[in-house]
């Protein structure tokens, strides 16, 4: 029976095994018990440069590494700047053109510069890298990395010697012309350009020399930029031309946080790109955090910077925070966590599995997953399901700052009209499309309710967004019993017939009108949403035909002017009218222009009333033009008001002083883990299923005992007969 013990004793020291929760664990086990968060990303992040990206992953990252000047106050709403690596939010001197300093309450008219001083706190430092690394001779260790060295190289962390330095205002300084270098192509450097004063200027010089030495490092500080200027090793000026107020968002964003030039001459050297050894891949800041692991295929790592200079957690907020329990944390150093590793996950289902598991922090929600996270009462009341409730997972929800719309090109005769009739009778035709396609039925259909209609371009939490009746699109929309209804088939179909289009078909000829959308994969282009689509237009006997193609040539339709309807949506930059209301100023116009007017909306009232209202402080005065200029565009209709996208996130009881941001990106300094109760529920939520391993065990002994018994039957009757003879 010795075989049958051994048997016995595997199995039962294999279910031993198995009792351990932690072996279904995807992370090492020298990471259990550290104050780590543990996230994922779905989309490789393209650009780490600040001078380069501009998109919401890349943020995720580059925002927690860099600081600019300013930042966003975490917790208060409506949002507020706060100093970041400057010690104030700086206050803005006026000059005309005499160069007479003007005040604070000039006309914005009378203002030919605007003159920003910003200056920085003391003491900060850079995180360690091997480009701030000195000799004892005081040069730079690795300012000149010869072939043999680099070939032991694959990491940046493969330097053997790193150092550091305070952070300085020529750091910032440039930075700030590395957004005119041609070979970054930086976004906003077309706008930067018609504020900063010399910065176009700039953008030419850096163009005519990298076309003479084309191979050869451009030395930024051998280039003036006369509209930003050192005033001492930590303050620098900037002067735009004009007034223009927006310019302290920008100051939040990372396009105006610090790179050395030693940074950027280390990254410049031969070979150094061909192992993606530059800022793109390996930022380097002064933030709470740093990049150590960038395997953007797998998994990207973000760790405490150990030359973070200090910070502390808000104690103040809103309304509400406090009982949220978002003020517990107040005064604090920050950051609060040590690492964040982010790994990538394809798929939407092993996400949402591994945050069910515990193994994510946070997560999002899929349309597949949605019926499983929550439900929606009868009232459109959204509460999360018993499972998620019983997992003690929280909700957070939000509306974006972000809209999307269908828009009319109104260069098209047909929608946009050529005379002063003809403009009249589009104008009928695009309101009657704005009441016809019915934007609740789509959020409800195709967002599972994420999302609220728009009544104009303005999202909630952007000044002059307006709730109730006050706000409504009267185009659109009735105020009946306390709520907006939208206006029944039957007005749209008057609209119809008043624009010349009775039933669908031209009052003259009887030909049908047949209107074109041009859209790409993915998205609104996807087949069920261009049938549903198609059915809203038909409902007003307008046949609609979708002309899809791939996003660069949808692009250069737009561009052109070649589309009829198209479908675009914009997130905001920053939390003002003035980044919203500036896709349809007629000086924007797509075609005539190349700006981000695609529908080339021209309403010179509405032009006037921009040039007003851009530079102004947001005062009751500024307000009242924001509702003009709404009525103005509710009225000519050059965009089907579409939706505002609501945020939908789940977090886990132990991830904590997390509350919605759109505008903030730097927000995991604040964020805390509860790692003792994160240890206890994975435990909990992943013990083995041992009935399989018992069941095959007793399968087995089943077989294994027959065969044992018959075994030794047999050699006692073969003993017995060797006995015998």
């Amino acid at each position: 029976m010795s075989l049958l013990r051994l048997i016995v004793l595997l199995a039962g020291a294999a279910m031993l095994a198995a009792c351990d929760s932690e072996q279904n664990d995807p992370y090492p086990a020298a990471e259990r018990g550290q104050a780590i968060l543990y996230s994922a990303f779905t989309e490789r992040p393209k650009h780490l440069d600040p001078a380069q990206s501009y998109t919401e992953d890349e943020n995720t990252f580059i925002a927690q590494i860099y600081e600019p000047p300013l930042q966003y106050h975490y917790l208060k709403r409506p949002y507020s700047l706060i100093p970041g690596a400057a010690g104030q939010v700086p206050v803005p001197d006026y000059y005309d053109a005499a160069g007479k300093r003007l005040p604070a309450d000039a006309p914005a008219a009378s203002i030919a510069r605007s003159v920003y001083e910003i200056r920085l706190r003391p003491d900060i430092r850079y995180q360690p890298h091997p480009a701030f690394a000195v000799g004892d001779d005081g040069r730079p260790v690795y300012e000149t990395i010869d072939a043999a060295t680099l070939a032991k190289v694959e990491r940046i962390a493969d330097f053997p010697r790193t150092g550091t330095r305070e952070l300085t205002a020529d750091d910032y300084i440039y930075q700030i012309k590395r957004l005119a270098h041609p070979q970054l192509h930086s976004p906003i450097f077309g706008m930067m350009a018609a504020h900063i004063v010399g910065l176009r200027e700039l953008g030419d010089a850096l163009q005519q020399a990298a076309k003479a030495n084309p191979d050869t490092w451009l030395d930024l500080d051998r280039f003036p930029l006369s509209g930003v200027e050192r005033v001492d090793r930590t303050t620098y000026r900037v002067t735009l031309r004009g007034k223009y107020p927006q310019f302290l968002y920008w100051l939040a964003m990372p396009f105006f946080a610090p790179v050395p030039r030693e940074v950027d001459r280390f990254y410049s050297q031969p070979g150094m790109a061909a192992k993606n050894l530059s800022l793109d891949w390996y930022p380097v800041g002064t933030g709470p955090f740093m990049l150590t692991e960038n395997n953007p295929n797998r998994r990207m790592v973000l760790e405490r910077n150990p030359n973070f200079h200090g910070e502390t957690y808000p104690c103040e907020g809103e309304a509400g925070d406090r009982e949220a329990g978002l003020l517990a944390d107040c005064g604090k150093p920050l950051p609060l966590i040590d690492r964040a590793v982010f790994s990538r996950e394809k798929e939407s289902i092993p996400y949402w599995n591994k945050f069910l598991q515990g193994y994510y922090d946070a997560s999002g929600i899929a349309s597949d997953s949605f019926d499983q996270a929550v439900r929606l009462a009868v009232g459109g009341d959204v509460a999360l399901t018993d499972e998620m409730q019983a997992k003690g997972i929280r909700l957070l929800t939000s509306v974006r700052t972000s809209t999307f719309y269908m828009g009319f090109n109104l260069l098209d005769p047909v929608v946009g009209g050529k005379d002063g009739v003809g403009e009249a009778r589009a104008r009928k035709l695009r309101q009657a499309v704005s009441i016809a396609v019915d934007q609740e039925e789509f959020i409800s259909i195709f967002m599972n309710g994420r999302g609220i209609p728009a009544m104009s371009p303005l999202p909630p939490g952007i000044f002059g967004f307006v709730e109730g009746e006050g706000g409504i699109n009267p185009v659109v929309y009735d105020w009946i019993d306390g709520r907006a209804w939208r206006k029944p088939v039957e007005a749209a179909r008057k609209l119809l017939a008043e624009a010349g289009w009775p039933n669908g078909r031209d009052a003259k000829t009887g030909e049908p009108l047949v209107l074109y959308l041009d859209t790409t994969g993915g998205g609104m282009g996807d087949k069920s949403r261009l049938d549903w689509l198609t059915r809203q237009f038909a409902k007003i006997d307008i046949q609609l035909v979708v002309r899809s193609t791939d996003f660069n040539r949808f692009q250069e339709k737009v561009r052109k002017g070649a589309v009829q309807l198209y479908y675009l949506g914009w997130n905001a930059d920053y939390p003002d009218p003035e980044n919203f209301f500036f896709l349809l100023v007629g000086a924007e116009g797509k075609v005539a222009q190349g700006g981000e007017n695609a529908s080339n909306y021209v309403n010179p009232a509405f032009d006037r009333l921009f040039a007003e209202m851009k530079d102004m402080d947001n005062t009751p005065q500024r307000l009242d033009i924001v509702r003009r200029m709404n009525r103005l565009l509710q009225d000519d209709a050059p965009w089907v008001f579409g939706f505002h996208p609501k945020n939908y996130a789940l977090g886990h009881a132990w991830l904590l002083n997390r509350k919605p941001n759109d505008v903030a990106n730097n927000t995991l300094k604040y964020q805390r883990i509860d790692v003792a109760a994160r240890a206890a529920a994975r435990h909990a939520w992943n013990a083995p299923v041992l009935w399989p391993l018992a069941a095959l065990l007793l399968i087995g002994v089943a077989i294994v005992v027959p065969a044992v018994v018959a075994y030794r039957r047999r050699e006692r009757r073969n003993a017995r007969g060797n006995d015998g003879r």
